[in-house]
């Protein structure tokens, strides 16, 4: 029985199909292959069609104009990572100052606690009493009034320091923190910048030399200009008039300027970036800007367009973050972007958004 159960149970044998029932197996496989096939290329994502050039412009453009703006930020972050920097320096020599006094007057105090140490503890009545010249003795219990008298100054002023130094290194501590989250943020910032320059070099590495070239050349007509040797013809054509001494300065030493490269967070001598070049100008004629377009803008009168005058700072887009020195005649002084020298450019290339008069 148990045989036949394990008989009835097992699956028969497929037989091999032959003649025409093999063909047509066959061809139904086959059918049902190529019916997959062309499914599964009608599910697959087409490739994406490589940009042409004026979309590699306009990406271009942009990753340029969103570098600017990291740049005035890291800028910023940097002026107050130095701010920090000098204040903790500061709080450091000061606290060191104070312990050089705190131990000068510990010092001091041992001394005086040795001394009455070996003036010997008996009581100041016994003392006169046993003594063989009262007089002497007299004189010299007044001295040690005086001296119980420095003694407490000394330990108050002790107190004093050490309440100081106590304070002067918690702000410091605060100010290292402060100055650590600087860093951080100018890290962040760095990393931004070099990403978005390197993004517009790998687009602009997708074009012909012709395209480059014809890029080059809108991006000149747009930042204003033409090649640096013109705007070097013009600046030597002569002295811009200026309404004052001060301005004429800052003009003098941006002309100087022209022909030298863009560097984001240079400020001179050799390579500026739009706000280093107006603050290295205008330092020239000894005044002293802050560091960012937005911090510039704030650094003077607002005046408007139509009040313009040679050495006014003029500004550009929206969030404030391109600068340049007016000249007169619709003229400015500018460091335009990453492969654009300071330069001679019109005013109305960019979308304008304000002006500051600085003397």
């Amino acid at each position: 029985m148990a045989a036949h159960r394990r008989s009835a149970h097992r699956k028969p044998k497929q037989r091999p199909l032959t003649g025409p029932a093999a063909r047509t197996a066959a061809t139904l496989a086959l059918a049902g292959a190529a019916t997959a096939g062309s499914v599964t290329g009608a599910g697959a994502a087409p490739a994406e069609p490589a940009p042409t050039a004026a979309q590699v412009k306009a990406k271009v453009d942009r990753l340029y104009h969103d570098a600017e703006v990291a740049t005035e930020k890291y800028n910023g972050a940097k002026e107050k990572a130095d701010a920090a920097t000098r204040t903790v320096d500061a709080l450091t020599d000061e606290a060191a100052r104070r312990t050089d006094r705190l131990n000068t007057a510990r010092h001091a105090l041992g001394s005086l606690a040795t001394a009455q140490y070996r003036s010997g503890t008996l009581d100041p009545a016994l003392q006169l009493a046993l003594s063989s010249d009262p007089d002497a003795y007299l004189e010299g219990a007044s001295y040690l009034d005086r001296a119980g008298d420095r003694q407490t100054g000394l330990l108050r002023n002790i107190k004093r320091q050490v309440s100081r130094i106590t304070q002067v290194k918690a702000r410091a501590d605060e100010e290292t923190e402060r100055l650590a989250a600087r860093r951080t943020e100018l890290r962040e910032h760095r990393t931004a910048i070099r990403a978005k320059l390197a993004d517009a070099r790998k687009l602009l590495d997708t074009l012909t030399a012709d395209e480059r070239a014809a890029f080059e050349r809108s991006a000149d007509a747009r930042h204003g200009g033409g090649p640096v040797h013109a705007d070097r013809s013009t600046a030597r054509s002569g002295p811009v008039s200026a309404p004052d001494s001060r301005a004429g300065q800052a003009i003098a030493f941006a002309h100087g300027a022209i022909g030298k490269p863009y560097v984001w967070g240079a400020t001179g001598p050799n390579a500026f970036d739009c706000s280093g070049l107006t603050q290295a100008a205008w330092k020239a004629a000894g005044v002293s800007l802050p560091r960012t377009t937005y911090t510039q803008i704030n650094a003077g009168q607002r005046i408007p367009r139509s009040r313009l005058a040679p050495g006014d700072l003029v500004f550009f887009y929206s969030g404030i973050s391109h600068v340049g020195l007016y000249i007169g005649g619709g003229q400015m002084i500018h460091a335009p972007r990453p492969g654009a020298p300071v330069r001679i450019a019109p005013i109305d290339q960019m979308p304008f958004a304000g002006a500051t008069r600085v003397a």
